[in-house]
């Protein structure tokens, strides 16, 4: 490790065994059960045994689990880590016009490898302390990624305990040709700028994403982990785009794609290729079971059939939506036919947390207001499965965690029923999704070992951690101010752009209170 990113963390110990004694348990297996008074054995960072009366071995440590939920660690389906220090930075506005002042398309200066290393631990932190063990981070690097910089990401991750999945979220192609209109709307000075903005080639991507593999795919015992990404499909030549697939399935690598997740990329969608950006993707032979597919708002019937039929599982990221003014994501449509869903907190400057409990209420609400028959609206038990069962899938660990079951990873957490949250305690599964806000989970366990407990992490020193932040704060802020500078100069053209698509019909709404047909798809 360079010094750049040398750890101001404890080393991780893992105990030989933990047994968990007369708790409630969980277990989201294949029958869905709920168990009361149970214990439950890990071993070597697995789960051995579930059941009454449990013989632990010697050197076993023995936690009493009574008035507590044990639980599978939740698992954060979609995140961005290096918008870990933009919570409450910028104003709420559409994708297209956010994403100015958060990825610069006219490159200002990189971020050091320190910088990278302690907001991913940033984010790492807040969700250990809400139970949240799992996350599959889609990390973009501006202007390019760098060996140094990935390795801080990763380092990161491998301190904190966590189990991640990371890919390298890349665009390669000049900015103005991944949106309609923008060329011709842009004086010339400025597609000049955006042609010489630095762009890394197809080869020099795949020859980074090679190294990244043999490196860190697998690390940690297993628990670190690499995806892969082309961010979406609009943003990278196709070369590239089906060597990342090629990549994807040489490895067996879950592969992140942001599509349809604005009505401009519907439009896009239309006045580039002539079809929507999900009939693009499949008419190029790559939508594949190993998608993840993030977003699918503006998504139509066809659509749908496609995503289902190709085995991809799609990323819910309803407080994002909502954030950015994206729409609402036909939800029904998606679970009916068959596309299995998982849910993300997207990223902290959108979010303004990692909580994934929030999330999960807000998935459990927003479709409420955009389909009136009520007997369709989300229930708990599918948010839940969605959360767990779903977040599996997307991470491509659907046998190895999300359920407290023998022989998945020790990823698991410990709910405190006595809180208000659980006070009275009516309905387990509903109050975990419409009550919880993660102040009852009092223990986390990532792979068996105990990395957050009574308040405190183990792995990370917070307070240092902070302190170190806010040290750093002068080249964040820096760094913050020349981002707005060049947005500020372009914000016009993609005002005028933007404008532009909402006079193009697109033949259906995903937005709440609009004039359009609602019902057109």
């Amino acid at each position: 490790m360079s010094n750049a990113t040398a750890p101001i963390f404890s080393v991780l110990n893992r105990a030989p065994s933990v047994l968990f004694r007369g708790a409630s348990v969980l277990t989201m297996d294949a029958d869905d059960r709920l168990l009361t008074d149970t214990d439950v054995l890990v071993e070597k960072g697995l789960i051995t045994a579930v059941g009454v009366g449990l013989q632990a071995p010697e050197g076993t440590r023995i936690i009493d689990a009574s008035q507590h939920l044990l639980m599978p660690g939740l698992i954060n389906g979609h995140v961005h880590s290096p918008a870990n220090f933009l919570k409450g930075a910028l104003d709420d506005a559409p994708l297209e016009m956010f994403m100015l002042y958060e990825v610069p398309p006219l490159a200002g200066a990189p971020d050091s490898a320190r910088m990278c290393n302690l907001r991913t631990l940033l984010g790492a932190a807040e969700m250990l302390k809400l139970g949240i063990t799992s996350v599959h981070d889609d990390a973009f690097f501006n202007p390019v990624p760098t060996p140094e910089t990935i390795d801080a990401v990763m380092d990161a991750y491998a301190t904190s305990g966590m189990r991640a999945s990371v890919s390298l979220d890349q665009p390669n192609v000049v900015e103005f040709d991944k949106y309609p209109f923008l060329k011709e709307l842009l004086p010339q000075e400025l597609r000049l700028h955006m042609e010489n903005a630095p762009r890394q080639s197809d080869g020099e991507l795949i020859a980074l994403y090679r190294a990244f593999i043999a490196k860190w795919h697998g690390a940690a015992g297993g628990r670190l982990m690499a995806s892969v990404s082309c961010s979406a499909p609009q943003r990278v030549t196709i070369p590239y785009f089906e060597a990342l697939t090629e990549l994807s399935a040489e490895h067996g690598l879950p592969f992140i794609i942001h599509i349809l997740e604005t009505r401009l990329q519907r439009v896009l969608g239309q006045e580039k290729y002539g079809k929507s950006l999900v009939r693009y993707v499949d008419d190029l032979g790559l939508l594949d079971e190993r998608k993840l597919v993030i977003h699918a708002v503006w998504i139509d019937r066809h659509d749908i059939d496609l995503l289902a039929a190709s085995g991809c599982t799609v990323a819910h990221n309803p407080i994002s939506n909502l954030k950015l003014g994206s729409g609402v994501m036909p939800y029904r449509a998606l679970r009916d036919a068959g596309v299995p869903i998982c849910l993300g907190t997207d990223e902290a400057a959108v979010d303004d947390t990692a909580n994934m409990w929030g999330v999960a209420k807000v998935a459990g609400l927003i479709h409420k207001i955009a389909d009136p028959e009520w007997q369709r609206w989300p229930k708990a038990n599918e948010v839940l499965g969605d959360l767990f069962i779903g977040g599996a899938r997307g991470m491509g660990l659907p046998d190895r965690i999300g359920r407290v079951v023998p022989g998945y990873a020790a990823d698991l957490i410990l709910v405190d029923l006595d809180t208000i949250a659980f006070t009275p305690l009516n309905d387990i599964r509903r109050q975990l999704v419409f009550c919880e806000n993660g102040s009852s989970v009092t223990l986390t366990m990532v792979d068996g070992r105990i990395v957050y407990e009574d308040g405190k992490l183990t792995t990370i020193d917070e307070k240092a951690l902070r302190a170190e932040i806010r040290s750093l704060m002068a080249e964040h802020q820096a760094n913050l101010a020349e981002t707005r500078l060049q947005a500020d100069r372009l914000a016009p053209y993609y005002r005028e752009m933007y404008r532009k698509t909402l006079s193009r019909p697109v033949g259906m709404n995903r937005w709440v209170g609009s004039n359009e047909d609602v019902h057109n798809n």
